[in-house]
């Protein structure tokens, strides 16, 4: 039997199921962590999440407050860009950038033998606003942003670290989580831009709705 259900519903409905099921399978989750956790369990109907996902200490709360205080938020997809709701974070002052697509960026990685990801890590070193780095696609990014840190160059406010795929994604991500940074990362191959733009909005929510 289908559940009849008013549009406007549905996420509610959807987020009971998840807390359902996790009550269910006796899985308790931080406080403070658990609306990231389930907007990305809700994103991808995955609950292997729920032990996957990797936060650093206060990681929420150091984001949240980023964002309260107008930061902006680069990241490596058009897609991710996309899925993260501007109308949230221009309350707050802030807006989503991505490089990928930039024609300067496109130059330089071809002249460079380098992937654009690595190259918009480093226009975005450049930038003056504090940033949230929200990658759901590429590991070059990851590594860009670790050198970049370690060079002195950059300083985020936290590294959203989602990269889904085969080719260094695991060893990149491990990088951030070994890093001082705060960091929220999908350890494993899993990941996405849909899982980094749930995590950006599960953060902006707990400030705007």
């Amino acid at each position: 039997m289908f559940e009849i259900l008013r549009p406007m519903d549905i996420e509610k409905r959807s987020f009971e199921i998840i807390s359902g099921i996790l009550a269910e399978e006796g899985v308790v989750l931080d406080p403070e962590n658990e609306p990231v956790i389930k907007r990305v369990i809700h994103t991808t109907a995955d609950f292997e999440y729920v032990n996957n996902l990797v936060f650093s200490e206060n990681a929420v709360k150091i984001g949240i407050e980023a964002l309260n205080s107008g930061c902006d938020i680069v990241t490596d997809t058009q897609m991710a860009k996309a899925g993260i709701s501007k109308a949230a974070l221009s309350k707050l002052g802030g807006e989503v950038r991505c490089f990928m697509s930039d024609d300067d960026v496109a130059a330089e990685a071809k002249a460079r033998g380098v992937t654009r990801a690595a190259v918009s890590m480093e226009k975005a070193a450049k930038l003056e606003k504090p940033l949230i780095f929200a990658i759901g696609n590429a590991p070059t990014a990851l590594i860009a942003l670790d050198e970049l840190m370690r060079e002195g160059r950059l300083s985020p406010k936290l590294i959203i670290g989602v990269p889904v795929g085969f080719v260094n994604v695991v060893e990149s991500k491990e990088l951030i989580i070994a890093s001082s940074v705060p960091h929220i990362v999908a350890r494993g191959r899993k990941g996405g831009s849909n899982v980094a733009a749930a995590i950006v909005n599960a953060m902006l929510y707990r400030i705007t709705k």
